[in-house]
């Protein structure tokens, strides 16, 4: 008996060690799985302080705000799947059209001065594709702008406002808000973001002359996922430009210059 009594406690022992060198990682994991500020208040100080108009002030903020533009970053990249799984649908795009954004940002600030993000990188287009956005938890490996956009934006929300709110720190792309997106309220801000770039009519403007919609080289770009919502890119516009006749059979459709020049404050003082 007591034979079996020790057999039986060394067995137990062991299934007590196992159970410890499974559970106890877990334990852990939660515990260290920050969860993220829904506000993203840190980053919405930050727009505040260093975006004026469609300028971001990249020289000042690289002297006096590197460390908060720092830390704001670890925190998204410290984002861990079980808070991540919790979050709604707009918290999530939120999340990443942020990330995306402040992204750029850091980017150019690692390369400033610079006059274009064009200039990052051997080829044209580099910068985007550069896999530099740790986020070891939601995808692994580093991930790059590009794969923020394409595989995860468009890939898995289908939201063509988002194309007004992702910022890649050109004088052509859509201004950079001077908030954070959050969940609450994501729509109207994208809404508002869409309203104001369609409005722009150094990029997008109706010539009712010659019944010709001049259009971002965006929607060339992204045709794709205007169309899969309304049709074609004039229906998709006609909404937010608030013109009957931009609806109307036989509109032609040309794309304007696209500015690749740094949206920098200090170029347009």
């Amino acid at each position: 008996m007591r034979k079996r009594s020790c057999r039986n406690a060394l067995l137990i022992a062991c299934i007590c060690l196992l159970a410890s060198t499974f559970i106890m990682p877990a334990i852990t994991l939660a515990a260290d799985c920050r969860k993220i500020d829904q506000t993203h208040s840190a980053w919405s100080t930050l727009l505040e302080n260093w975006v004026s108009g469609d300028r971001v002030a990249y020289a000042n903020l690289k002297s006096e705000a590197r460390a908060p533009l720092e830390a704001y970053l670890e925190s998204l990249s410290a984002t861990c799947v079980p808070d991540y799984i919790t979050w709604s649908r707009e918290q999530r795009l939120a999340f990443w059209i942020n990330a995306y954004n402040a992204f750029t940002v850091k980017l150019i600030v690692d390369h400033h001065p610079i006059s274009s993000i064009r200039k990052i990188g051997f080829l044209p287009g580099a910068a985007f594709r550069r896999r530099f956005i740790p986020m070891p938890e939601l995808k692994g490996d580093p991930i790059s702008l590009d794969d923020i956009e394409n595989d995860t934006l468009r890939a898995d929300f289908r939201e063509p406002r988002i194309h007004f709110a992702l910022v890649c720190a050109s004088v052509g792309c859509p201004p950079l808000r001077k908030e954070a997106y959050r969940g609450a309220g994501l729509d109207r801000q994208l809404d508002e973001q869409t309203r104001l770039f369609l409005n722009d009519t150094d990029k997008n403007r109706f010539d009712p002359v010659t019944n010709t919609l001049y259009l971002s080289p965006i929607f060339k770009w992204f045709r794709a996922d205007f169309e899969a919502v309304a049709g074609s890119e004039a229906a998709y516009v006609a909404p937010y430009l608030e013109d009957p006749r931009i609806s109307k059979p036989g509109v032609k459709i040309k794309y304007t210059d696209y500015d690749w020049a740094l949206n920098d404050s200090a170029a347009a003082d």
